[in-house]
């Protein structure tokens, strides 16, 4: 079952109401410990069948069934359930998981409508409460994680979930053999992927998910690219790789850069950088040959595996990082949070311990 992906929810629900008197979407608002899928996955029930997906196993089958007593009710409600994997449904995985679910009716249309069309980054707070659940908009801020729940004696349960498109930004530069193979990989993610190449009729016929850019210049994308985007060059042409590695470096705020190649193109490629100019810090943030370690296969398919697997291994050291600046900005404001230390970093298992080998 596909994965919907952040704001699928949005259409989808908009989509079912206009055929069907309710919808329930299921959130995994919170995982402590071993749980099958990560926070903000989420699956929509209706009497018509299920979107997406939480996981699968008993977890998914108990919310279903949730979802159904709320269906049933067809009434504007909330409900947030704590289940312990193991003790309460038999599975081994060990962790607790927390499922915020909603019933939505035709009343809920002009603001899921309003939500779907908005241009800036938002926050959709929703708040159980005794008549139902309550809902605002309210903008995001540049630290708002991509979902949290919020617990208050007096307020009840309230989860907060960014509304815009938070994933990871990659730009992948050449559609050949590699780049084919490591799109399609890609698109299955939880990143956002612009696919760029100067070639006429390179990007395969119908391909969807990513943004595609047939430039004649693929230089002048890079400027366009977002602050903390991860880089990914690998053209037809080693002149058009130096070119757009020598922009990026350039840039100075890239999350990455990575060059497909053996160590003497990343040799060659540093010493010139070297003489054009650049300085010995920029230039250490290209990374060449890209891949995790121990894969060694030439095969275009295996390499775009490699390479994938690296970019994830990114993306999560980046939640890690941002899970900790969000942390310590707690304990600044005197809030209490078990295991952070904040003269020690790194105590409670986060920060540079997590850091996988070879990223730097």
């Amino acid at each position: 079952m596909k994965a919907l992906l952040p704001r699928e929810w949005l259409g989808g629900v908009i989509t079912r109401l206009q055929r069907e008197p309710a919808v329930v979407r299921v959130v995994l608002a919170e995982a402590r410990g071993s749980v099958p899928r990560e926070p903000g996955a989420c699956m929509l029930v209706s009497v018509q069948g299920v979107d997406g997906t939480i996981g699968g196993g008993q977890l998914e089958w108990d919310a279903i069934a949730v979802a159904h007593e709320l269906l049933a009710a067809v009434a504007p409600a909330a409900r947030f359930v704590t289940r312990v994997l193991g003790v309460d449904l038999g599975q081994c995985c060990g962790g607790v998981a927390g499922l915020w679910l909603d019933c939505f009716t035709a009343a809920d249309l002009p603001w899921l409508e309003a939500a779907a069309a908005a241009m800036i980054p938002s926050v959709l707070v929703s708040q159980i409460a005794a008549g139902g659940v309550i809902r605002r908009l309210v903008p995001a801020s540049d630290r708002s994680g991509s979902i949290g729940v919020l617990r208050d004696e007096e307020r009840g349960v309230t989860l907060n979930e960014r509304l815009d498109d938070c994933r990871p930004a990659v730009w992948l530069f050449g559609a050949g053999h590699v780049g084919r193979q490591l799109a399609r990989i890609l698109v299955e993610l939880p990143l956002q992927l612009t696919w760029v190449d100067p070639r006429p009729l390179q990007f395969p016929t119908g391909f969807r998910g990513a943004r595609l850019l047939e430039l004649e210049r693929p230089v002048d994308a890079v400027a366009a690219a977002p602050q903390g985007t991860h880089f990914v060059i690998m053209t037809h042409s080693h002149p058009l790789d130096y070119e757009l590695c020598r922009a990026v470096l350039l840039r100075a705020d890239a999350a990455w850069t990575g060059l497909i190649g053996s160590a003497s193109k990343a040799a060659r490629f540093r010493s010139r950088l070297r003489r054009d100019g650049l300085d010995g810090e920029a230039i250490a943030r290209l990374v060449c040959p890209v891949g995790v370690a121990g894969i060694d296969s030439k095969w275009p398919a295996a390499i775009a595996v490699s390479v994938a697997a690296q970019l994830l291994q990114l993306s999560a050291l980046a939640a890690v990082e941002e899970a900790c600046v969000a942390t310590r900005s707690l304990v600044g404001a005197g809030v209490q949070v078990a295991g952070c230390v904040p003269d020690q970093c790194g105590g409670c298992g986060l920060g540079a311990a997590r850091l996988p080998a070879g990223l730097s």
